[in-house]
């Protein structure tokens, strides 16, 4: 046991701004196990960069631009009122869940009222300050080779994380899957519907795993190995990334045995740093690269698989 939090505490010491909780527990039984982890992954500011160039990335959400701005200036004046009632602790929970159904729902009817174009997703990926972390494509490229399966959860759009993977990793993978609201266009690529329910900031959790979809490959066909839904369930060890302690509720549902959690503080540590380092098993600080998190995930392929 000891080794593994030798091994961690060397590992994550060469890799910035980090703190560790004692986790041997954990990573001895996922090292012991023949039952494969699988990760958990938010986008937006956790595959995501934090800052970019000295400015604030772009999410996955806020990037979008309609070819009628006059529908950028609507779903900005959403966001203007919403928003502040999401962090609201004088709002119940229940209470909050509606309203942010609302917003959502409102939102999405805005996309379609103004005529949405795939087209104008590709350029507004393009045209967007938006980056993956540094150690991203290598940990996906690991997984993939692994078999091992990969969720990104995201209250954003899904067609808009499968253009920004397309247009700044240029592939796809076959082990990663993203629960987020998806898209339905016409045969002119404009947009006409939403599938499923509303995934939104206080509901992406496994309970939504029904909704994960495969990536599409270069020709737009659904890049995966069939319906995987069933294995995914009876998966017990979980690696959790996320920049909110709310992404801790991704797993919710689930019926693991022990879970590993990395948390990223992009913003304000001073005052968040007590409430995130009792949440997160490890954490990193200031918008730090995903290096440690491959170095943690290539340990634990390598020991499953002897």
């Amino acid at each position: 046991m000891h080794f593994f939090i030798y091994l961690y505490d060397k590992m994550f010491s060469l890799e910035g701004s980090c703190y560790l909780r004692s986790i041997g527990v954990s990573l001895g039984y996922i090292c012991r196990t023949s039952s494969i982890t699988y990760y958990f992954h938010n986008f937006d500011a956790t595959l995501t960069k934090y800052w970019i160039n000295g400015c604030r990335g772009q999410s996955s959400h806020n990037l979008l631009q309609q070819e009628d701005p006059e529908y950028n200036v609507k779903r900005q004046t959403l966001y203007d009122y919403y928003h502040p009632l999401e962090f609201d602790p004088a709002i119940p929970l229940d209470e909050k869940a509606k309203l942010m159904v609302e917003w959502w729902e409102k939102t999405h009817a805005l996309l379609i009222e103004g005529g949405l174009t795939y087209n104008a997703i590709q350029n507004s990926v393009a045209e967007a300050t938006i980056a993956f972390r540094d150690g991203v494509t290598e940990l996906f490229e690991l997984l993939e080779e692994k078999g091992v399966p990969v969720l990104i959860f995201s209250a954003g759009l899904a067609d808009i994380i499968e253009e920004v993977l397309k247009q700044k990793v240029h592939r796809s993978f076959k082990n990663v899957r993203i629960v987020s609201n998806r898209m339905v266009f016409d045969e002119n690529g404009r947009l006409q519907s939403f599938k499923g329910k509303t995934i939104h900031v206080l509901n992406k959790n496994e309970h939504a795993l029904d909704m994960a979809a495969p990536l599409h490959d270069h020709c737009d066909d659904l890049n995966g190995l069939g319906d995987e839904k069933s294995s995914l369930k009876k998966r017990t060890n979980v690696l959790l990334l996320g920049d909110h302690i709310g992404d801790l509720g991704m797993s919710d549902g689930l019926d693991y045995e022990t879970r590993i959690s990395v948390g990223f503080l992009n913003d304000k540590v001073e005052s968040s740093l007590e409430s995130y380092r009792k949440a997160f098993d490890i954490l990193y600080l200031n918008d730090s690269s995903m290096h440690g998190v491959v170095k943690l995930a290539s340990h634990l392929c390598s020991t499953e698989s002897d």
